[in-house]
């Protein structure tokens, strides 16, 4: 069977039963009627033949083949370490954590959210930090994420300058260089080894571990700061904080970093956890994503994300930062091998590590080549007048790849795998012999003064799962609190849940994929470099552009690498008032926040009736803004769900004015092979991996969102960080700190691809349009879709309209989504873009019968609905508004509901044999952004919970 067919959801009969529901002869004939004729592309798309499974992944171990795996001491920013297998089996290759959804609808996302909890725990443990949020995308963005922080929190500074470390990392510094620039921060890199420059700065950035090894004393730094009214961020190695003291004992405001090396492998640059962790009273300015501690509708401690993502998406062009999302399965990798190894082990692993690069410098002095610095952690940088290039050679021949500082200098960063054959390995590159035993004791000792003295990961889960037997267990207790892909169908809109193929995950684990560091010799990642060209070539030809960079690691990063080319093309041209973006209502909030960050002004232009873009508006915004204009974000199909026809009109306005024309490509699962946003008027547009292209989305991320351009934006794509950190004048803009973001996952959109070719992805769009289509036309007569095309057909999603129904009955759209739970469903999107409705995504893997399920679901509950409307059960007594049921509230000995608990529990016959049991009950989100908790509560409040509740038991029993 070709691989297509395991995609595809309904098979020739199913489909034929969903046209008919629909009312097209066949998908032709559907597609003819849904699709825009003048968008339609005029060729089929040129790609190779589909492979089966099989053909494929040999296909894909030829090219990895070509790959060099080396023992890796390059650093600079990246560690080898090991993913023990129970890590990499349960969380990395587990289908129950990377299919599952970003955990917006807490109730059924317990389990991954306990885990994201315990990685923020763990990052403000070790950097001594109040808090801390669930991960960002890499170390180098993060540091600007913190820049941009510390300018809108420092009250006391008029600055517009910020003071770097030039010890930061180069890739660090070259993607800083062009952020900094995009927004009028004024970036001055300085040594910081002694005393601060004179001026004014909001900000400072210093560098504990340097990128040459060096241990700096962070105190006298930032006290200086404080006196000349600056924050302070500082750059930093979670390992090397189970030694060295903590930034927040340092008085640091702000720590940043990547969790890399707690057991996520090198991927080739990504994808890695970077963290972000900072004093209280920065809560409303920390990016991205924040797990706090709230209570359930019983009174029992129940996590959910806080206040974070939603206020960035409100605040809109006033947003803070752009970046909605996280590397959440990497940080519950990181988590998790911080809890698998605790403190003790942590310490053990950190205090070996600096071993080995002791027992190397030990080896150096002696033959006599110079140690650069007395103070280290990992790193050690040699001194090697004229003989660099030699000594990287002469390692290489042993398979050992060394990082060329220059032509005299040679920096060796060990970590966790390595050991004394690998360090005597390097002595005899350099042409030193091996010490006849370690380095003396106190010989580079790190000195009191740098040493950590205060205990941390001391929360029971640090200390509790050191068995495998036992962390197997606490794994697969947290999987089973959640609804993932492989549970259910998750109907979001926007967001296309749809297959992640074993087959496509498979390769990711590969050590010739896996193991590459990013900086590695060009010879060295010949199959890197041919996948990454292929996959670029492929996309290029899905979206009818000129070139296409997987750069960006997320759609967010995406977004700004297209309006950043767009602003810089205008630049080019003289055009520098050129700064006005047209963005319609309906937009995404990180559409604003991006175009903010490219130093754009946002306009909103208003949307019809029809949920189109206002073409009377659009035209009144272009002639108020006149030269100024730069361009416009549209999303297409558009965030209603519908193929707009005027679109070709939209572009043609925006062309004649003088602008450039942004396609959002979140909804490219509509358009494959069907239309191309490069052949209708688009000049750049943003993809997601994550969805569209099968990498799955983890719980919240890794995402990849590369940009795709037009031939003349093609020299404004995003550049090498490592080539731009060559060259600071250069007026360069990687907005990630790997040339290729996150390369690792980037195997699982290639397999899919080449899986189902040209054919395959045009027969998956038409199936997805077919989908959503079904699922309109099921429920039309109990929830309308808002908005249709002018066929009356969707796109690949609709807006099921509850409103009527809400003011009748007083049951929100969120209720519904709550009692979605207890039909074994995660929600569908909630609210956006407009209030009072659901956005329904089922996408071209689900069959008909999970299609007929939630169809079944949705008609169970507007019967539930329609009897609060009736008068026959107030809102307040209904089984919509106490949902969802617990298995502890259901088995409870009193039940003075007005409903049977087996409404509650098996509202329909087939939920008997098979149940999903919500963890907790609904979760009360205002309580907890007014009393904001975001790190492990302690077992006590469990129990506190527990006792509560038998107290309770015993009032009652005594009453009656």
């Amino acid at each position: 069977m070709s691989f297509l067919a395991r995609h595809l959801g309904p098979d020739a009969a199913e489909t034929r039963t969903m046209l008919e529901t629909v009312g097209a002869a066949d998908l032709d004939d559907l597609v003819a009627r849904a699709v825009p004729r003048g968008i339609v592309a005029d060729a089929p798309l040129r790609l190779p033949a589909p492979m089966s499974e099989h053909e494929a992944l040999t296909a894909l171990r030829r090219i990895a083949a070509k790959n060099r795996v080396m023992t890796q001491m390059i650093g600079q920013g990246y560690a080898e370490t090991v993913t023990p297998p129970v890590l990499r089996r349960n969380i990395l290759e587990n289908p129950a954590w990377y299919t599952s959804y970003t955990p917006y609808q807490p109730e059924i996302s317990q389990g991954r959210l306990e885990a994201l909890l315990t990685f923020q725990n763990a990052v403000m443990d070790l950097t001594g930090l109040d808090l801390a949020n669930a991960s960002l995308l890499d170390e180098s963005s993060a540091v600007a994420e913190a820049v941009l922080m510390m300018r809108r929190a420092n009250r006391r500074s008029t600055s517009d300058r910020v003071l770097v470390d030039a010890r930061t990392l180069p890739q660090t510094l070259a993607v800083l260089r062009g952020r900094c620039r995009a927004v009028g921060v004024e970036l001055v890199v300085a040594d910081l080894t002694a005393e601060l420059p004179e001026g004014e700065f909001f900000g400072v950035v210093l560098a504990h571990v340097g990128v040459d090894g060096d241990v700096a004393e962070l105190a006298p730094r930032v006290e200086q700061a404080r006196a000349a009214g600056a924050l302070v961020t500082a750059t930093t190695d979670l390992l090397a904080l189970t030694l060295l003291r903590s930034p927040g004992e340092q008085d640091v405001d702000i720590a940043v970093g990547s969790a890399q090396r707690f057991g996520v492998p090198l991927f080739f640059g990504g994808p890695h956890a970077a963290f972000i962790a900072c004093r209280k009273g920065f809560e409303r300015n920390l990016p991205g994503r924040l797990v706090g501690v709230s209570t359930d509708s019983s009174g029992r401690p129940a996590y959910r994300l806080a206040l974070q993502t939603r206020e960035q998406h409100i605040r809109r062009e006033k947003a803070t930062s752009n970046i909605c999302t996280a590397q959440a399965l990497l940080a519950v990798v990181a988590g998790a091998y911080a809890a698998y190894h605790g403190p003790d082990g942590l310490r053990a692993i950190a205090e070996r590590v600096h071993g080995l690069a002791a027992r190397l410098a030990t080896g150096l002095a002696a033959a006599g080549t110079t140690v650069v610095h007395e103070h280290f952690f990992d790193t050690v940088l040699a001194q090697v007048p004229g003989r660099a290039d030699a000594v990287v050679a002469a390692a290489a021949e042993r398979g050992i790849n060394l990082r060329r500082v220059d032509a005299d200098r040679v920096s060796v960063s060990l970590g966790e795998p390595h050991d004394e054959r690998d360090v005597d390995a390097v002595l005899a590159a350099f042409g030193a012999a091996a010490p006849e035993q370690d380095a003396p004791e106190g010989a580079w000792a790190l000195p009191g003064a740098l040493l950590r003295t205060d205990g941390y990961l001391a929360h029971p889960v640090f200390n509790t799962h050191r068995s495998e037997t036992a962390m197997m267990r606490w794994l697969r207790g947290l999987a089973d609190k959640d609804l993932a892909l492989d549970r259910t169908m998750i109907p979001l809109g926007s967001c296309t849940m749809k297959l992640n193929a074993a087959a496509e995950m498979e390769p990711i684990s590969w050590p010739e994929l896996a193991s590459i560091h990013p900086l590695a010799p060009e010879d060295q990642t010949l199959g890197w470099q041919e996948l990454i060209g292929q996959l670029e070539t492929w996309l290029t030809e899905i979206t009818g552009y000129a070139a296409v960079s997987v750069q960006p690691n997320a759609g967010s990063q995406g977004e700004l690498a297209g309006l950043l080319a767009i602003r810089r093309y205008h630049l080019s041209r003289g055009d520098r008032q050129r700064k006005t973006i047209l963005i319609p209502s309906s937009a995404h909030g990180t559409n604003a926040a991006s175009a903010v960050l490219a130093d754009l002004k946002v306009v909103v232009v208003a949307t019809a009736a029809d949920g189109s873009v206002d073409m009377a508006d659009l035209r009144e915004r272009i002639a108020q803004t006149g030269d100024e204009l730069a361009g416009i974000m549209i999303t297409y199909p558009s965030t209603h769900g519908v193929f707009e026809e005027q679109v070709t009109e939209v572009c043609a306005a925006v062309h004649e004015a003088g602008g450039q024309v942004y396609v959002d490509g979140a909804n490219l699962n509509a358009l494959m092979g069907l239309a191309r946003p490069g052949r209708f008027g688009g000049d750049v547009s943003h993809l997601n991996l994550h969805k569209t292209f099968c990498i799955p989305h983890g719980g919240g991320g890794p995402g990849v969102g590369p940009v795709a351009v037009a031939e003349h934006l093609v020299p404004f794509l995003p550049e090498d960080p490592a080539a731009a950190a060559a060259d600071p004048e250069a007026e360069a803009f990687p907005v990630s700190q790997a040339r290729w973001g996150s390369a690792g996952v980037l195997p699982i959109s290639w397999m899919y691809i080449a899986m189902t070719g040209g054919e395959g992805l045009t027969e998956s769009s038409r199936t997805a349009i077919l989908a959503a289509n079904y699922v309109s036309a099921r429920l039309a007569d109990v929830f309308p879709t808002l908005y249709t095309g002018p066929g009356g057909f969707v796109a690949h999603e609709c807006i099921l309209d509850l409103r009527p129904l809400t003011k009748a009955s007083g049951v929100t759209a969120e209720d519904v989504c709550k009692r979605l739970i207890d039909y074994g469903f995660h929600a569908p999107t909630l609210a956006f873009p407009v209030a009072g409705t659901l956005m329904v995504e089922p996408t071209e893997s689900e069959n008909l019968a999970e299609l007929d399920r939630f169809v079944d679901a949705m008609r169970a509950i507007h019967a539930e609905m329609t009897a609060v409307a009736e008068g026959e059960v107030a809102v307040e007594d209904s089984v919509l508004r106490h949902a969802p049921h617990t298995a502890e509230v259901l088995t409870a000995d009193d039940w003075d509901r007005a409903y049977p608990r087996s409404l509650a529990a098996y509202p329909l016959p087939e939920l008997r044999l098979g149940k999903y049991w919500s963890p907790v009950g609904r979760v009360e989100n205002a309580a907890g952004d007014r009393n904001l908790v975001c790190s492990c509560p302690p077992i006590e409040a469990f129990a506190a919970a527990e006792r509560a509740e038998r107290e309770e038991a015993l009032e009652q029993e005594a009453a009656r």
